[in-house]
């Protein structure tokens, strides 16, 4: 596929007690503002809180599978999470095309991952690589 600027795309997931339990046997983030309702409540967050991990999770299989697609690893990111993400909550991560290299398989992205109410939970722009199939 021919990338061009201004191309977008989207992947969403609800975030699930399984996601948070499994990507704390994967990663080991056990922290307790994921775990523990009591410890969660005490804090500004008021309730448990996903890993930071699910919600960029989604931006990279959006960047593999969707945009730029198959082949594509990241080569940087500079994002800041801006919201929570909570147990329960839909998410959907954005992509768009803001430069494609003329002589390299390198794009430069604007990314934003946005919960179900509208609110921004991350945003950034990161460069990709592409390997070509074959």
């Amino acid at each position: 596929m021919r990338l061009t600027v201004g191309q977008t795309a989207t992947r969403t997931l609800t975030v699930t007690v399984d996601h948070v339990r499994m990507y704390a046997e994967i990663s080991g983030d056990r922290n307790p503002l994921h775990f523990d309702e009591a410890f969660a409540a005490r804090t500004p967050f008021g309730r448990l809180v996903a890993q930071g991990g699910l919600t960029t999770g989604l931006l990279h299989a959006l960047v593999a599978m969707d945009l730029p697609g198959p082949g594509t690893v990241f080569m940087s990111q500079d994002w800041k999470f801006t919201a929570p993400v909570f147990i329960g909550d839909t998410i959907t991560a954005e992509a768009e095309v803001l430069k494609v290299h003329q002589a390299k398989p390198v794009t430069q992205l604007r990314v934003a991952v946005v919960r179900q109410d509208g609110e921004t939970v991350l945003e950034g722009e990161a460069w990709c690589y592409t390997f070509a199939a074959g």
